[in-house]
């Protein structure tokens, strides 16, 4: 297996740990040579690579390691203009990968839109709102269409809000940032990064291919985690704030605009365990193994 991870973030990295030691080769893009290190402590090569800029094409080495690679994995957001990585490589993305075997795209569980707070899984009709959950909608037909000329299976990971050491309502809390907001009836789902690598690299291995919400059993109130982070440390919750009259950044209040819970029946039946299936497990563990800071 040679892989290749473009973007390689926090869910990036906790795809290396989870699956880079098994790889022939293993390497990963970042937009600044300052995080070469933690690239290299994950077990990726690292490779600059900007992105969706104008000049951001990818550099001989890069582009050399990529006509190799069997395994990639697309965790570069889509802008404005679209997916990043598709526009780099022109009309033909896929003639530049020859040897693909299977494609992971990072996706998000924004692109079901909002629901009312009713249960979704893969088969439900995707009605993105919000302008970001529209470019990744776009952005998963056209990783569709480039595994198609490629003749190569893709997975699409659905992910909910993401958390895990450095990002975290423990972190939140200690920092004196952490709000109650209370809209009653609002639910959302979660995922431990761990999960995230644990999950792709079960598909990985297995040059699975479809559509995976990758998320919690747990919706909950997002208020009920912080509380729950209280309890853990100790120290008594943020009192609570009315959602309709909170000082909120149009993007914070965007979020609350979709209501939904998400089924992650799927990626258990293709076999994957979750680590931290709830809240509780996921920031018990943070705290516990004192890796909540980062």
């Amino acid at each position: 297996m040679r892989l290749m991870i473009l973007g390689a973030g926090f869910s990036g990295l906790a795809i290396a740990r989870a699956l880079a030691p098994e790889c022939d080769f293993a390497g990963g893009t970042t937009r600044s040579n300052h995080r070469f290190e933690a690239l290299r402590s994950a077990g990726l090569a690292p490779f600059l690579y900007g992105g969706g800029a104008p000049d951001a094409e990818p550099d001989p080495a890069l582009a050399q390691e990529l006509a190799q690679t069997t395994h990639l994995v697309m965790s570069i957001a889509p802008d404005a203009d679209g997916d990043p990585v598709l526009k780099a490589f022109g009309d033909d993305p896929a003639a530049a990968m020859p040897r693909l075997e299977w494609i992971g795209y990072l996706s998000t569980v924004g692109v079901y839109g909002n629901h009312d707070g009713a249960w979704v899984d893969e088969d439900t009709q995707c009605r993105p709102v919000s302008q970001r959950s529209v470019a990744r909608m776009s952005a998963e037909q056209g990783w569709t269409r480039l595994a198609a000329a490629a003749e190569a299976p893709l997975a699409i990971l659905r992910l909910s809000g993401i958390y895990g050491p450095g990002r975290n309502a423990l972190k939140t809390l200690d920092a004196g940032k952490a709000r109650r907001l209370i809209k009653p009836g609002q639910v959302f789902n979660r995922i431990h990064v761990d999960d995230i690598g644990g999950a792709a690299a079960l598909l990985a291995r297995a040059r699975k291919g479809g559509i995976f919400n990758v998320t919690d059993d747990r919706p909950a109130p997002p208020q009920d985690v912080v509380t729950h982070a209280a309890g853990l440390m100790g120290v008594a919750p943020p009192p609570e704030t009315d959602f309709e009259t909170a000082d909120l950044s149009p993007m914070a209040r965007s979020f609350y605009g979709e209501n939904k819970r998400v089924s992650n029946a799927r990626i258990k039946e293709a076999g994957y365990d979750f680590a931290y299936p709830d809240y509780e497990s996921g920031l018990g563990e943070l705290w516990r193994a004192g890796t909540w800071r980062g």
